[in-house]
């Protein structure tokens, strides 16, 4: 009953939109082009009206017909909706104040936990809250960015809306949620036709009325739906995360961007996903196509592990997830530098896999895993109690979600390992660090631990910082000892010189095929015997007759190219006695770049 009395959803909003371009509101209410939009005419501002009417028919007309009890929760779910509702319309008529838009949010969110819809995932109430307002108010400003392209967040809030309904009919069931979710999906449907059109612009936006309601609406079925649950499984947390993980990822990507620049969040731009895409080759229905792909394979994949409800599928499904979010980070961090002029690529073209990023994803996968297991039996024995075993069961997917959570920000796969140094390092270590820290608080947040003790989550930072580090460290070295292998059979050049200039000609001579070094030769009393960067300082330069008759270079390399006169005639002369290829390396840096052009001769 409860599915028939939201389809009312679908006509109320298509009539809506239908009547407001017939309208005098139709000329009246428009969004004019700028620099910062990506439409190129005046449009309607109306689409909000109409969702928030689909809506309003979906979810009451349920309620009249007795499909869903009117409770207090749903009214205040419905009070926060029409809130930001006229909210969204007075900012599309009259510019509101960043601060003014923050606290209505604010407060329609309040309005929400007030009447009793909260999470009750977390035990500290106050914790609770300050993670539900920062939810609410969130998801609210996601659609609100998210509303960039035409059809873009219609299309994505219409997905996650139908992952809403599936959760309500299987997972967590409820007339309530199901009639709301329905709702708002064919609220969303009724409207894309005049928003999405295939072979036009759109005829109508939906404004901050509208984006602000998709998404504040989506957020409280993600705490109504999951989050209000008090279970105990970690696809209960990721279910809303994933539903909407489309919209998170691209308000991260936003907010970074405009920081770094310098730039207000709230202020418009062309640097969401979506603009990425079109600049990278894709049709604009394209790139809306591919999001929602993209949003529809997470949402399946958080649903599944939910449904069937199996913990070592939700480790696959967590790897899974991952692989494609770092995949999908890693295309859009490489779609700035396609060259001007080259071909666009096919759609199916566009997400290619970077495969060494997937081997790297899977094989971190492996050492989390391996990681925690281990401190597992370090800090419990085998197989430990029935608690500890459950506790595990219920952590593993949560440290393995932080620890890619928080890989990615820190360039764990930005970073080429065979260049691996003491920054990567402390990278890793960070990186770990931080995802343990989040790890722990969810599960002292949620569980009652019991004699599951704290003290496992160091031992486990501990063992995943070595294992991830060394895996990077052992490719490093894996990588320096092929070259060299294969660098035997190349030229051997001895280096006179360690200083700055003469570490920095070996280091571009190791990556360097056919080429190796076989030695450094110095004068610093400090440094004989000793290696600089893998390479033994062999002697001095007064020893230079007898380190060529032993070591046979090919070539010497000169790097101290301002020393006395004499000294450098022995080394040429020692050379030429011995049959040896001498030359001077003399690093320089010419700043005018008309010299290195030659248009400095032409003026």
């Amino acid at each position: 009953m409860s599915t028939l009395a939201a389809l009312a959803a679908l006509p109320a909003a298509a009539l809506a939109v239908w009547a407001l371009l017939q309208s005098p509101l139709a000329a009246r209410l428009v969004a004019a082009p700028s620099g910062e939009r990506w439409h190129d005419r005046p449009t309607p501002l109306l689409g909000g009206l109409a969702i928030f009417f689909g809506i309003t028919a979906g979810l009451w007309l349920a309620i009249a017909v007795g499909a869903v009890p009117l409770t207090s929760e749903i009214a205040g779910i419905y009070g926060g909706i029409s809130l930001l509702f006229v909210a969204g319309l007075v900012d599309d008529v009259r510019a509101l104040p960043p601060a003014a838009k923050l606290a209505l949010q604010l407060a329609a969110a309040i309005v929400v936990l007030a009447t009793g819809t909260e999470v009750q995932l977390i035990h500290e109430r106050v914790v609770g809250w300050a993670l539900a307002l920062l939810w609410l108010v969130g998801m609210t400003n996601a659609f609100n960015l998210l509303d960039n392209m035409d059809g873009l967040a219609a299309t994505l809030a219409g997905i996650a809306f139908a992952f809403f309904a599936i959760d309500a009919v299987t997972i967590h069931p409820s007339h309530t949620i199901l009639a709301l979710s329905l709702a708002g999906a064919l609220s969303c449907a009724g409207f894309l036709p005049f928003n999405l059109r295939p072979h036009g612009k759109a005829l109508i936006f939906m404004g901050d009325s509208g984006s602000q309601v998709l998404g504040f609406t989506l957020a409280a079925l993600g705490l109504s739906a999951s989050w209000k649950v008090a279970g105990t499984t970690v696809a209960t947390l990721l279910l809303p995360v994933l539903v909407l993980a489309v919209p998170i990822l691209d308000t991260t990507l936003v907010t970074i961007a405009r920081l770094l620049e310098g730039r207000p969040i709230s202020q418009g731009g062309r640097d969401h996903s979506s603009h990425r895409l079109v600049r990278f080759g894709l049709s604009e229905k394209n790139a809306v196509l591919l999001l929602a792909v993209i949003a529809s394979a997470l949402g399946a994949t958080s649903l599944a592990y939910n449904v069937l409800g199996d913990q070592r599928l939700a480790l696959v499904g967590v790897l899974v997830t991952f692989v494609l979010l770092v995949q999908f980070a890693s295309f859009l961090a490489d779609v700035e530098r396609r060259a001007p002029g080259v071909e666009a690529p096919g759609l199916l073209e566009t997400f290619a896999v970077h495969w060494r990023r997937l081997v790297e994803v899977v094989v971190d996968f492996w050492l989390i895993t391996g990681a925690f297991a281990v401190a597992y039996v370090i800090r419990f024995g085998w197989p430990g109690t029935t608690n500890q075993r459950h506790i595990a069961l219920v952590t593993l997917p949560i440290v393995i979600a932080a620890r890619y959570l928080a890989f990615v920000p820190f360039g764990l796969y930005r970073s080429i390992w065979r260049y691996a140094g003491a920054r990567d390092v402390a990278a890793i270590a960070s990186a770990v660090a931080v995802s343990e820290v989040v790890a722990l608080a969810y599960i002292v947040l949620t569980q009652n631990t019991g004699d599951f003790t704290r003290s496992f989550f160091i031992i486990d930072a501990l063992l995943c910082a070595v294992t991830i580090g060394g895996s990077r460290l052992v490719e490093r070295a894996l990588v320096t000892g092929l070259r060299s292998y294969h660098a035997r059979a190349g030229r051997r050049t001895l280096i006179v010189g360690a200083g700055r200039t003469g570490r920095s000609l070996m280091r571009e001579l190791r990556e360097t095929a056919g080429e190796r070094v076989v030695g450094f030769v110095d004068d610093n009393p400090r440094l004989r015997r000793r290696r600089v960067h893998g390479v033994p300082v062999v002697g001095g330069a007064h020893e230079l007759p007898r380190l060529l008759q032993r070591l046979e270079p090919d070539i010497v390399l000169i790097t101290i190219p301002d020393a006395s006169r004499e000294r450098l005639d022995a080394i040429v002369d020692a050379c030429s006695e011995a049959g040896v290829t001498c030359r001077a390396v003399r690093r320089e840096i010419d700043l005018d770049p008309r010299v290195v052009l030659g248009t400095a001769l032409d003026e």
